[in-house]
C-alpha cells in the first residue's frame, strides 16, 4: 500500500476496535475564533425634522426605547418636550405630539447609553424544553397569542396555514422523529437555512409575505422572520420578530448600525428566558452546523432591541408603518430624515464559543 492509504487504514482499524471493545469514541470540542461578547457603546436614533417656510404645522413622531437581553441600558430624549409615554401593544412608546410656526429643526427621538453581552443557550440538545403537546396543556395562553397568522389589512404576512408551508412543516417533523420544541424548531432553522438564501432586494419597497418568500428561495431579515415563525407556528411552537439595530463593527473599531428584524421562539421548560429563546434568522456562515452553533439560541452583543411583537395584527402593522405623521399648509415646508449614530464603541471582552461533543457550549 501507498504510504497515505496505509495511514489512512490503520486510522480505520484503530475507531474500529475501540467501538468494538465498547469504549465510548471522544471527540474534541469545536471552537470557534473569538468574537466580543460584551461591549459598551453610545447610540442616537430617531428623525431631524426641519421645518421651513410659514404657516402652522404639526407634527407626530412614535420611538420606542432600546433594551438588550442581558446588560444595562440607560435612555434619555433628545427633545424633552410636548412627549407623553404610552404602552401599545405591549410595547412601551414615547410618542411626541410638537407644533408650532417658528421655523425650526427638531431633533427627535432617543440617546442612550449600552453595555451589552452575548446571550445563549447552552445546551442544544433541548432536554429541559417541552413537548408540543405540553405546550398547548401548560401555556394555553402563550400558544393561542403566537401560533396564528397576522396580517394588515390585505396581505398575510405570517401565515402557519399556507398548504405550502404545512407540507414543509409536516416532512420536517417526521424526519426528526421528536416532538420536542427545541429540537423542533432546530430542524425547522436547519430546514429554512437549507432551502432560503438570505438576500436583500434593493428597489423592492417593504417585507415579503412568508409565502413569497418561500416561493422566491430567498430574502432579507424581516423576509427570513416572517416565513421561520411561520415555519414554527404551524407545528404548533409560539414565535415572534423582534425589531431593533444591529452593529456592524469594522476594523478599526468604528461602528454602525442598520434596522434589523430576528425573531423568538417559545420551548418553555426552563430554557431561554422564560421559555423564550432568541434565533438569527439572518445569518449566513459556512455550514448549517455552524448556523446552529452560532446563531440558534444566541442573540449576540451587538442586537439592540427596540420592539417585541405581541402576535396581533395590530402589532404586525405597526412594525411595518411605524406611527408618525406631519401635517402643515402649502406655504411651510417640512423634511424628515431617520437617523441612527453609533459613538464611543468599546469591545470589553472577547471569548470564544465552545461547542463539546456532547453539544453543550459556552464561552471562554
Amino acid at each position: 500500500m501507498k504510504k497515505n492509504t496505509w495511514c489512512l487504514f490503520i486510522a480505520g482499524m484503530l475507531v474500529l476496535v475501540v467501538i468494538l471493545s465498547g469504549c465510548e469514541v471522544i471527540f474534541p470540542p469545536t471552537t470557534y475564533e473569538p468574537t466580543p461578547t460584551k461591549v459598551r457603546y453610545d447610540i442616537s436614533y430617531g428623525y431631524r425634522v426641519n421645518c421651513t417656510g410659514t404657516g402652522r404645522y404639526e407634527i407626530t413622531y412614535v420611538c420606542n426605547p432600546p433594551s438588550v437581553l442581558v446588560g444595562t441600558v440607560t435612555y434619555d430624549r433628545l427633545y424633552n418636550h410636548e412627549y407623553e409615554t404610552k404602552t401599545l401593544v405591549n410595547n412601551t412608546f414615547i410618542r411626541w405630539n410638537v407644533s408650532g410656526t417658528e421655523q425650526q429643526t427638531y431633533e427627535l427621538g432617543i440617546t442612550a447609553h449600552i453595555i451589552a453581552n452575548n446571550y445563549l443557550v447552552p445546551d442544544l440538545n433541548g432536554e429541559d424544553a417541552v413537548t408540543i403537546q405540553a405546550l398547548q396543556e401548560k401555556y394555553p395562553a402563550i400558544e393561542r397569542q403566537y401560533t396564528q397568522p397576522q396580517a394588515n389589512e390585505t396581505i398575510w404576512f405570517i401565515n402557519p396555514t399556507d398548504p405550502n408551508i404545512t407540507a414543509i412543516v409536516r416532512t420536517v417533523v417526521e424526519n426528526a422523529g421528536t416532538n420536542n420544541s427545541f429540537l423542533l424548531a432546530q430542524s425547522l432553522f436547519s430546514w429554512l437555512k437549507k432551502n432560503i438564501q438570505y438576500q436583500t432586494h434593493a428597489g423592492e419597497e417593504g417585507v415579503r409575505p412568508a409565502a413569497i418568500t418561500l416561493q422566491m428561495g430567498n430574502g432579507d431579515c424581516d423576509d427570513l422572520s416572517f416565513l421561520y415563525i411561520s415555519l414554527c407556528r404551524s407545528v404548533g411552537i409560539p414565535a415572534r420578530f423582534i425589531r431593533g439595530y444591529l452593529l456592524t463593527v469594522y476594523e478599526n473599531e468604528t461602528a454602525i448600525t442598520t434596522a434589523h428584524a430576528w425573531t423568538e421562539v417559545f420551548v418553555g421548560g426552563s430554557m431561554g428566558i422564560n421559555g423564550w429563546i432568541p434565533v438569527e434568522c439572518a445569518c449566513c456562515t459556512t455550514s448549517i452546523k455552524t448556523d446552529i452553533q452560532q446563531n440558534f439560541g444566541v442573540e449576540n452583543a451587538f442586537h439592540l432591541r427596540l420592539f417585541v411583537d405581541d402576535g396581533s395584527n395590530q402589532s404586525l402593522a405597526y412594525s411595518l408603518s411605524g406611527l408618525s405623521y406631519v401635517k402643515y399648509g402649502s406655504n411651510r415646508n417640512i423634511e424628515r430624515q431617520p437617523f441612527a449614530e453609533i459613538q464611543n464603541y468599546q469591545e470589553l471582552t472577547a471569548q470564544n464559543l465552545v461547542v463539546t461533543s456532547e453539544n453543550t457550549r459556552y464561552y471562554e
